[in-house]
This record gives structure tokens, C-alpha cells and sequence, in this order.
């Protein structure tokens, strides 16, 4: 494991760059230098969320589960790599870099049947958003070195903050609770193939346990293996796109809203409707063994998201508040275009 000063390190290495990126740029983005570029990945976005149903025709089950498989377009440049963030004491230099992620659902059902699922083509998700570099000789607070910053037209601004680090290979990614909250008890102290889903003989979770029992397989028919995209454990298909690929190294970006000074800010319909009240996501970014045309590993990028919403305002635990319900999506995306990579090392 690596810590931020051998970032730097490692970039001082870096001797392939385009004219609109210096080495001393690569070098004070730190481990955000080799998301530089356009990221795609056809078909391999996963996506699920609960909605309510406004009608409340059945109070049993008065939500559904919306599973989509989607496209994606990812792409960072550089904004720049000192930019003054202005203090009584002292000041601190950050590097940015700029992101847009477009959506693009290929495939979607949800359950029980709405109709409202939509069609494929459809656009489902817009971000444009910053990530930045708190650098090695800057000053940080609880050690933060990387921030996320997102807008999102549903009428939401996200500020979640960070660490990176690097590890030699790829760890397995961990399962992560899907269920609600403030009906049922976590299930996050189980490992994800063995989570005790005692609650699902509720009516209740019926939405869930459809997708446990028959996991949602968008287009993918024919490849031997594919688990779907399930309750049981989301990140299942990740772990599934890691088999038989030689990872060398990779940086893992978490970011969280919940840390200090970090939230989100919702319009007034959203906040009072269904309110996103956290996100947190960990992106991994990978170096492979086989190179690109230029000599350079090629790199990959995964990431698992999940956004917490709180709607309905009963809630069974006793705790303060409404239900609140993970909103998961994960994907693995490929480096696109014609330039040369920034490696990790």
C-alpha cells in the first residue's frame, strides 16, 4: 500500500503527455492523473433504485423495484493544478480536474410491473462535476485528499470528501445492504452470500426477494457464469468483470457526503418527495498487466455508488426520521481515444 507522497512519486516517472498536459500538471493531480481522458462502457452499467408508488393502492407493497442496465460516457480534463484556496494562516493549492458522466439506459423492468419503466435510448442520468487533489505539501484537515463535487438536474448539489490509496493487485469488492432502513434490521454484519433475509417472507420486501429469487439480467444472455444483478450482493458483477484479468496496481477513490463538511442540497420538492440525504461511492481505478500501442498499461475503472433516499414517514425502529432506501449503481468502464495513458506507477 502506497500513501500520497508515493503518488508523486510515481509521477515524476510519467514521460508520455499531450500538449494540453504538462508532466508537472500529471504530476500535482496525484491519483487523479490517469482519469485524464474518455471512459466508456457499453452495456455494463447497473443500476437500482425504489420508488413509491404515489397511489398507494397497495399498502402492502407500496414502493417497486426500477432495475436498469445502461451505457455510459465518462469523461475528465483538466481545469488546473493550483488553484488557491485563500486562509487567515495559511493558504492551500488543490489540483482539479472536470468530469461529465452521460446515462444511457439500454434495458430496464421493474417489479411489481408499473409500465413505467421506459424505453431503451432513454437518457436517465446528466453530471457534470469536479474532482480535487488536496496535494502532498498542502495543508489537510482529517486528512482529506480528494473531494468529489456533483450537480445533478433532478435539483441536487453533492459535496462528498475523501481519501485515496493504492494497492498492489485488486482486492475483491465487498457485498454491500440493499434493503431498507427503519423497517428491518442491517444486514451488514453478514457476508453477502450468506445474509439472513428472515424479513422476506414479509409481503412487504416482495419487490426485493423477486430480484434475490430471479436476478435482473438485462441483455446478457449466453455467458456462462453471469450471476445478474441482484439484492443478495450488488457488487457481484464487478467481481465478475475482474475474472481472468491481470490487475497490477489500483487507486481506490472513497468519498463520502456523511464526513465532515461534506452533504447534499436538494430543491424543495425533492427534499419534501424522496430526498437523497447522503451518497457515498468508492471508484477503483486499475492498472492492467497488457499495455496500450504506446507502451503504457491500459487502465480500467470500476465504481460502486450508493445513494441513500428517505421517503414515507413511518418507520418501525423507533428511530427518528423516514425509511431510507439504497439507490446502487455500479459499473466497469474501458480507457477510450487516442492518447497515451498516465500510469499508476
Amino acid at each position: 500500500m502506497a500513501d500520497n507522497k508515493s503518488f508523486d512519486k510515481n509521477m515524476r516517472n510519467v514521460t508520455d503527455v499531450t500538449a494540453n498536459m504538462s508532466s508537472e500538471t500529471v504530476l500535482q493531480l496525484g491519483p487523479l492523473a490517469p482519469l485524464v481522458g474518455k471512459w466508456e462502457g457499453n452495456g455494463t452499467g447497473w443500476n437500482m433504485i425504489a420508488l413509491p408508488f404515489k397511489d398507494r393502492s397497495n399498502p402492502k407493497i407500496p414502493f417497486r423495484i426500477l432495475m436498469n442496465q445502461y451505457d455510459e460516457k465518462l469523461d475528465f480534463s483538466t481545469v488546473g493544478d493550483s488553484i488557491p484556496n485563500r486562509g487567515i494562516s495559511e493558504d492551500q493549492e488543490v489540483a482539479t480536474l472536470d468530469y461529465q458522466q452521460v446515462i444511457k439506459q439500454i434495458d430496464a423492468e421493474d417489479f411489481p410491473d408499473s409500465g413505467l419503466a421506459g424505453p431503451a435510448g432513454s437518457d436517465i442520468h446528466h453530471e457534470p462535476g469536479l474532482w480535487i487533489h488536496v496535494k502532498e505539501d498542502q495543508p489537510k484537515i482529517n486528512e482529506i485528499n480528494i473531494a468529489r463535487l456533483a450537480s445533478i438536474p433532478h435539483g441536487n448539489s453533492v459535496l462528498a470528501t475523501g481519501t485515496a490509496m493504492q494497492v498492489d493487485g485488486m482486492p475483491e469488492i465487498p457485498g454491500i445492504n440493499s434493503l431498507p432502513f427503519g423497517r428491518f434490521e442491517s444486514i451488514d454484519q453478514t457476508p453477502p452470500d450468506e445474509y439472513d433475509f428472515r424479513d422476506l417472507s414479509d409481503e412487504y420486501l416482495s419487490p426485493y426477494k423477486h430480484y434475490i429469487d430471479s436476478p435482473y439480467m438485462g441483455t446478457v444472455t449466453g455467458v456462462p457464469g453471469f450471476p445478474g444483478f441482484t439484492p443478495r450482493n450488488m457488487n457481484q458483477i464487478l467481481n465478475f468483470a475482474n475474472q481472468g484479468v491481470d490487475i497490477v496496481k489500483t487507486t481506490i477513490l472513497n468519498v463520502d457526503t456523511t464526513r465532515e463538511h461534506g452533504g447534499i442540497k436538494n430543491m424543495p420538492f425533492v427534499t419534501r418527495e424522496a430526498e437523497p440525504v447522503s451518497m457515498r461511492s468508492t471508484f477503483w481505478l486499475q492498472q492492467l498487466k497488457e499495455k496500450d500501442k504506446y507502451g503504457n498499461p491500459k487502465l480500467r475503472l470500476q465504481y460502486s455508488q450508493v445513494v441513500i433516499l428517505d421517503f414515507f414517514a413511518n418507520r418501525e425502529d423507533q428511530m427518528p426520521g423516514r425509511a431510507q432506501w439504497p439507490h446502487i449503481s455500479i459499473n466497469t468502464l474501458e480507457k477510450v481515444g487516442d492518447y497515451p495513458n498516465y500510469p499508476i506507477n
